[in-house]
């Protein structure tokens, strides 16, 4: 059997919008909005207790689970949720995440923070940061 190890980890992304408050929550809370910059979820109940699940990927490559819960929603302010990430049928990830969404001159900013546990070495900090920042930047296009 291989080592296991687990590696802790908290990063923050933070993104202005020129758009609406609304706008962007509304990219977070609409299952279709929500689908034009992140994976389309088979499950989408937005509510605290709620769940997103999306399970994908590349005809290539290795299939994807997203498995959300939410934990708090306050609208058009803050989203916070859970969530596991896996790799086919490894489980790479266990995260808490928290969306929180400010009025600025600009529009809006948006401030991404994920505190995160990663598996055996199957994804990093630094791997998720990335990809967070292309996330909101795919958001922000949406916008």
């Amino acid at each position: 059997m291989s080592e296991r190890f687990v590696k802790h980890a908290t990063f923050t992304v933070e993104r202005t919008y020129n758009a609406s408050l609304a706008s962007v929550y509304q990219a977070w809370s609409d299952p279709e909005a929500k689908a034009k910059w992140f994976s389309k979820a088979d499950v989408f109940d937005f509510r605290v207790g709620g769940r997103e699940y999306s399970s994908g990927g590349p005809p290539e490559g290795p299939v994807f689970t997203f498995d959300a819960c939410f934990q708090e929603i306050v609208p058009e302010q803050r989203i916070v949720y859970t969530y596991t990430l896996d790799m086919g049928e490894t489980r790479i990830s266990a995260s808490l995440t928290t969306v929180e969404l400010i009025p600025v001159e600009e529009g809006t900013k948006l401030i991404f923070t994920e505190q995160g546990a990663f598996f055996d070495g199957h994804d990093t900090p630094e791997i998720r940061e990335h990809g967070t920042g292309e996330m909101l930047d795919a958001l922000g296009k949406s916008l």
